[in-house]
């Protein structure tokens, strides 16, 4: 069996880095749980020189109509969440990365988890920093965890945080 060696970055002090990291996905639902992954997101992406991808998903709306119709989506509402998910984003973009670091936004609309792996794959992001929101019991059970999918579908590795054990980034 034949060892391939990765590309290696000279860092700073002439230390060759045996992590590349140029893509780093960071999934945005603006809980405070999806900001801090956006706090741990920006030193990794200046430290690797990598470009950071913020992406908000919204759900498509849905609701019950009659049996004769099915269910309907309304459009007008998920125009506007979408509008209003791009305001918020610049805003987080604004407020958290520095212009030493390059960002772009997207919105998607579909279930969190595939948009999130959608991303992954068509970017060929290198790392997804997301937050997990402690659901646990008859809520995880009901719900499900966007986060433990993406963990076991994603196509990159994936640093998963749990607010607020324990932080390892110095404000």
């Amino acid at each position: 069996m034949t060892k391939t060696s990765s590309p290696k970055e000279e860092q700073p002090g002439g230390v060759k880095n045996p992590i590349l990291l140029k893509r780093i996905l960071v999934p945005i639902d603006f809980s405070e749980y999806s900001k801090n992954s956006l706090r741990y997101a920006v030193p990794f992406a200046r430290q690797f020189g990598a470009e950071l991808i913020l992406v908000y998903v919204v759900e498509p709306t849905v609701y019950p109509s009659d049996f004769a119709f099915g269910q309907m989506g309304i459009p007008s509402l998920e125009r506007e969440l979408r509008e209003r998910g791009k305001v918020e984003l610049d805003r987080l973009v604004e407020a958290h990365t520095g212009e030493e670091v390059a960002v772009r936004t997207m919105i998607r609309t579909g279930k969190p988890y595939l948009e999130i792996i959608n991303v992954a794959k068509e970017e060929t992001v290198d790392l997804i920093i997301i937050a997990t929101h402690g659901h646990s019991g008859v809520e995880h059970v009901l719900f499900g965890s966007t986060t433990e999918k993406v963990v076991r579908k994603a196509p990159c590795p994936v640093l998963t945080l749990r607010s607020p054990e324990h932080e390892f980034i110095v404000d």
